[in-house]
């Protein structure tokens, strides 16, 4: 490339004599304009510099840029040479070079700029009142651009600014972001997915989608693993993001070097709403860990960004042959139309997924019969009297203490069936076993049980169970396990699923 007339390597020495000497006359007890790093954004095609408010400090000032030639120009628009100065809505002014324009040199890997602050003195004499050299590395990380499915899953009014404008559709999806022409306020906004990088000043930048996990994610409890100062704190959120960016140095990030590289690390992560019982604990949130690594060469070139999501490993649920007479069914929908076969298992579901159990009495014909359901309970293990156990039913009625109450389905399907009262249907909702006091996951698998009886149409006693009504419900959970109940379990696995990403 040559620039107004000149060779890339006539260039060179004129770096050292334009670019390096003024550097010297700065004013050493006057805070530069240009001082704080996250001013200067670099990007693919070009770099742009962001001039806060009140930066002139009076009118007297005049920003200059020198071109490749050493001329000193004011800093204005220049479509010629690459070069636009645009206003923002809250007053800061945003300065964009082109790389391939009239005011930036190539030298030793980066991109060279020559910026400074000229005053007018009280004889009308313009005076150089500081002098600062920016620069950019030609090669810079890039993410991958998202695909058109993340991207168009963030309707409008959700989306959030990835980047500060102006900015090219190439500069935006290589930082990761999703970019839309057609959207005049935010054409460069985050996907509905992680979107991380650092940044040439040395900072985390993190933006999380609640849609990263299944279930969604609860933006509220995402937080820094180990950072809990001011500056460890979100920089933006809305209903669907949540954005962080901090300083590599700060909000617990480790450190280590390898080879030539500086490696920095941090984790965000979850918390989770756990229900505790009498007898056990759940929970329905997904289980969210995202791990960021920053890398840089310890020459100061800049290597890309690796960042990994992690979840816990899925917590399967198996099933145990009823002893008696009895058979609890899984539904593939709320019709009961059909039910998962031997072969369909395991049943794979997310956590507050329904699962459409059904209790039926076998090999009896005999119509006066009625189904009667106890209690319902899991446990995680394949003993059905562990002390460990969660209660889904409760003396037939759902068990109050959840916030995911088991539902009883009417009898509207009685028409169906040929014995209607030899059947209880319910729905409950996924969930996974945690310690009480950890509120970590435990190993190990998950059974789900019924214990129930028969009750004759002819006897005096009701065979009918009364439940109070949801904001008055009193029952408290009790070991479910009863003397001469019968007891039976699903007849294939399910598998309760933590989290799954949704990527």
């Amino acid at each position: 490339m040559s620039v107004v007339g000149h060779s890339r390597a006539a260039l060179v020495p004129v770096l050292f004599w334009v670019f390096f000497g003024p550097l010297a006359l700065v004013v050493g007890a006057h805070v530069s304009v240009f001082s704080d790093p996250a001013l200067l954004t670099c990007g693919q095609e070009n770099l742009q510099l962001t001039l806060p408010l009140g930066w002139e400090g009076n009118a007297s000032f005049v920003l200059a840029t020198w071109d490749t030639e050493g001329k000193a120009h004011a800093l204005q628009n220049d479509s010629d040479c690459g070069l636009l100065v645009s206003g923002t809505p809250d007053g800061s002014r945003k300065v964009l070079v082109s790389y391939a324009g009239c005011y930036v040199y190539e030298w030793d890997g980066n991109y060279l700029i020559l910026v400074g602050l000229e005053e007018t003195d009280a004889a009308g004499q313009k005076v150089l009142h500081e002098q600062t050299l920016l620069r950019c590395p030609m090669e810079l990380p890039a993410l991958d651009a998202p695909s058109s499915s993340v991207c168009s899953a963030v309707p409008s009014q959700d989306r959030l600014l990835c980047a500060s404008l102006p900015i090219s559709q190439r500069d935006c999806e290589a930082r990761g972001c999703c970019y839309d022409p057609r959207d005049r306020v935010k054409p460069c906004y985050f996907g509905n997915t992680v979107t991380a990088h650092c940044t040439p000043d040395g900072q985390f930048f993190i933006a999380v989608s609640r849609d990263v996990t299944l279930p969604p994610v609860a933006l509220d409890s995402v937080q820094l693993a180990s950072g809990h100062s001011a500056v460890c704190v979100p920089v933006m959120k809305n209903n669907v993001f949540v954005v962080y960016q901090f300083p590599l140095s700060a909000c617990g990030t480790t450190f280590q070097v390898t080879g030539d590289q500086a490696i920095y690390e941090n984790e965000l992560v979850a918390t989770r709403d756990v229900k505790t019982g009498s007898l056990g604990s759940i929970t329905r949130d997904s289980v969210f860990r995202l791990h960021v690594r920053c890398s840089y060469s310890i020459s100061g070139s800049s290597i890309p960004l690796s960042v990994q999501v992690f979840t816990l490993p899925p917590l399967p649920a198996v099933s145990q042959a009823g002893p008696l007479s009895l058979e609890l069914r899984i539904a593939s929908d709320g019709s009961y139309t059909s039910y998962y076969t031997d072969s369909d298992y395991p049943v794979v579901k997310t956590l507050r997924d329904p699962v459409y159990a059904e209790v039926k009495i076998l090999q009896r014909t005999d119509p006066d019969l009625i189904l009667v359901l106890h209690h319902c309970w899991a446990t995680p293990s394949i003993d059905p009297q562990q002390q460990l156990q969660w209660p889904v039913l409760v003396d037939g009625c759902p068990y109050a203490g959840d916030n995911y109450q088991t539902q009883l389905m009417p009898m509207s399907f009685a028409s169906r069936l040929l014995f209607p009262s030899h059947y209880q249907r319910f729905i409950l909702y996924t969930f996974t076993f945690v310690d009480s006091t950890s509120e970590e996951k435990l190993s190990g698998l998950v059974y789900l049980h019924c214990s129930a009886s028969v009750c004759h149409q002819s006897v005096q006693q009701s065979c009918t169970t009364t439940c109070p009504a949801r904001a008055r419900g009193k029952r408290s959970a009790k070991h479910p396990f009863q003397e001469g109940a019968s007891h039976v379990s699903s007849k294939g696995p399910v598998i309760f699923l933590q989290g799954e990403l949704r990527q």
